[in-house]
């Protein structure tokens, strides 16, 4: 098969699709066919060297994927050669073919193409993961979804508005900012030209947020502390603005609030398969009926793949930007 090969020149990793190794499955496993795959920003840390795979996951780049099932594990019950899947991974979505856990397995939903499959299981169950399980939002209450028109941010928005919340979104570019807006934000704040805690402070009559979906980190961390109202959730999910900060940690307990750190990748695959029953049980209704789908900002051959990184590097990208898988 062919896949994306990562080649570090000059100290910079460069993306090259090349023939490689088919993969190998085991007998709890499929072989899928990929039609389409996803850009996640885990993957520019891991081209950067910076993000290895887990042990015993594959070294290809790539979080998402949807394709066809080509081959069925002798274990495997449920599925059968020629469905059409997508499905979160620990790696392997950048190629032509990836060996996939059936559990991790979700059917694509009537009426999608494999651009729109390849686009949905990553964001959508990281912001589900974190803000409905980590962090156990309630009905009626606020959350602060920052980064509101990146991909995980996107999912975020019209999952809490589906679920009976109020939602406050950030975004750096007016036009991200629209698409908040138009995705349903009670409030979307620019913070290139705004503040954005006087901001939320304003909206909320002083009161502050339930939830605050973070993947910035170090550089907004005591403004998004000062945010919270008692018993308050925070959880971090990257750290773009620094990973080291300093907090008031008297104003922490004064709030009884909890600080939660989070990743997804790395979680076995039978937690894994637990926050797919959970999301498809709450959401899958609205993928199904049409009333939520994935936002797509951009779509490339994957052998063009560099240059799709080169646009999320350079925070162009809003929703997700997607690859489809053509044959070389």
């Amino acid at each position: 098969m062919y896949a994306i090969n990562v080649v570090q020149q000059d100290g910079q990793p460069h993306l090259v699709w090349a023939e490689t190794d088919d993969p190998t499955f085991g007998p709890d496993e499929v072989l899928v066919d990929v039609h389409a795959t996803a850009l996640n920003r885990a993957d520019l840390s891991q081209a950067a060297g910076n993000y290895p795979p887990p042990p015993g996951a594959s070294p290809i780049l790539g979080l998402d994927m949807a394709g066809v099932i080509a081959e069925v594990g002798a274990d495997v019950t449920g599925w059968q050669r020629g469905d059409r899947v997508c499905a979160l991974l620990t790696g392997g979505g950048y190629a032509e073919k990836v060996a996939v856990p059936a559990a991790m397995l979700m059917p694509i939903p009537a009426g999608w193409d494999f651009e729109t499959a390849a686009a949905m299981p990553e964001v959508y169950l990281t912001a589900f993961l974190n803000i409905f399980m980590e962090a156990n939002f309630q009905l009626g209450e606020t959350v602060l979804i920052h980064g509101g028109a990146s991909g995980v941010g996107t999912a975020a928005i019209q999952m809490v508005k589906a679920a009976g919340g109020t939602v406050i979104a950030t975004a750096g570019k007016a036009d991200k900012v629209q698409v908040c807006r138009d995705l349903g934000a009670d409030l979307a704040i620019h913070y290139n030209e705004e503040d954005f805690v006087a901001r939320t402070q304003e909206f909320t009559d002083g009161a502050g947020v339930d939830v605050i979906l973070d993947m910035v980190g170090a550089s907004y961390l005591q403004r998004n502390i000062s945010l919270l109202k008692i018993k308050g959730r925070l959880v971090f999910i990257a750290t773009l603005g620094g990973a080291v900060g300093e907090i008031n940690i008297g104003q922490l307990m004064g709030k009884r609030a909890r600080l939660i750190g989070s990743v997804l990748r790395a979680r076995p695959v039978a937690e894994k398969t637990e926050i797919i029953r959970r999301f498809r049980t709450q959401f899958w209704s609205h993928f199904e009926d049409g009333s939520m789908k994935p936002i797509i900002g951009s779509v490339y051959p994957v052998q063009e793949a560099q240059a799709a990184h080169d646009a999320m590097r350079a925070y162009e990208n809003i929703g997700k930007i997607v690859f489809y898988i053509s044959s070389q």
